[in-house]
């Protein structure tokens, strides 16, 4: 099994060099040389360092792996020209046609039909029980057909207070992330059921369980990168499958690791690997104009 590594700070930021070993010692016990890895990361309306992290990728894995390439996790956000993008990834035009010209960068492409391909279906009873009987129906769960298109998948991306699944981050990315409109509107739904009141701040809800089973039908391997962010840096890095390396981040958050660089920290603590007590900022993760990627 591999494990989750990582670390985080209530007291400062990791600095580059610990970021660089972190990624490093994650790469070398992830198997991807030789194969293709494809990296879901948010858009532009998520704060953190992808600039950094973007370069550090690069550096440790170009020559390495087969082919390694970017999709924007849109959810249903305006696509990103190219121009955003590079600013997004603290590249210049003529470096993303030079220096890094061997990664791909795509925007998910939600507008378009033929980007998606269904891998099964949240069952009328699951979704019964997921919603206490409210809502009864069958959820078709499609994708982005790149997820199936690379041999590995690896989630990048912060982890924030969220007021529809509680916390972003994790599965996120790839419902609604890089998810078809059934599983956006039936969760979206749900949260709406749920209120904004009883989720933000909580790691063990409704709506995280409907992503995380629509996410356990992804047949490709995925792992996760995922950012505990305060301001432009990084109060904690934590790696490893999906589900558990969020759940990291999420403990981390909770446990007052945004305490660093000045940041506030939430009024509560972790209360068990999964759920953290009602945080005070509930404007972390707030997006307006469509669902959100992560």
């Amino acid at each position: 099994m591999v494990e989750v590594t990582g670390s985080g700070y209530a007291n400062r930021c990791l600095s580059e060099d610990e970021i660089r070993g972190l990624l490093a010692g994650a790469i070398d016990s992830w198997d991807l040389t030789g194969r293709r890895v494809l990296f879901v990361i948010p858009d532009g309306t998520r704060t953190a360092p992808l600039p950094l992290m973007f370069r550090l990728l690069h550096e440790q894995l170009s020559g390495v792996v087969a082919r390694m390439d970017f999709i924007v996790a849109l959810g249903t956000h305006a696509l990103m020209t190219d121009a955003a993008i590079n600013h997004m990834l603290g590249i210049s035009d003529h470096e993303r046609t030079t220096r890094y010209a061997d990664v791909g960068i795509f925007n998910h492409r939600w507008d378009l039909p033929d980007t998606f391909v269904t891998l099964g279906a949240i069952s009328e009873a699951e979704t019964a029980e997921l919603s206490e009987g409210r809502l009864s129906i069958e959820v078709p769960v499609r994708v982005n057909r790149l997820v199936l298109e690379y041999e590995r998948v690896i989630v990048c991306g912060p982890v924030f207070p969220h007021e529809i699944v509680g916390f972003s981050g994790g599965n996120k990315y790839f419902f609604p992330g890089v998810g078809g409109p059934e599983v956006i509107d039936f969760t979206h739904w749900l949260g709406a059921l749920e209120t904004s009141y009883r989720l933000i701040g909580t790691g063990r809800n409704p709506v995280r369980e409907a992503i995380e089973r629509a996410a356990s039908l992804i047949p490709t391997p995925t792992m996760a990168m995922c950012m505990v962010v305060v301001d432009e840096g990084l109060a904690g890095l934590f790696l490893g499958p999906v589900r558990r390396a969020w759940v990291r981040g999420v403990e981390a958050l909770g446990a007052g690791a945004r305490a660093v660089c000045g940041a506030p920290v939430p009024a509560g603590a972790v209360d068990g690997a999964h759920h953290v007590r009602r945080p005070v900022d509930r404007r972390q993760g707030h997006v307006q104009g469509g669902a959100g990627g992560d």
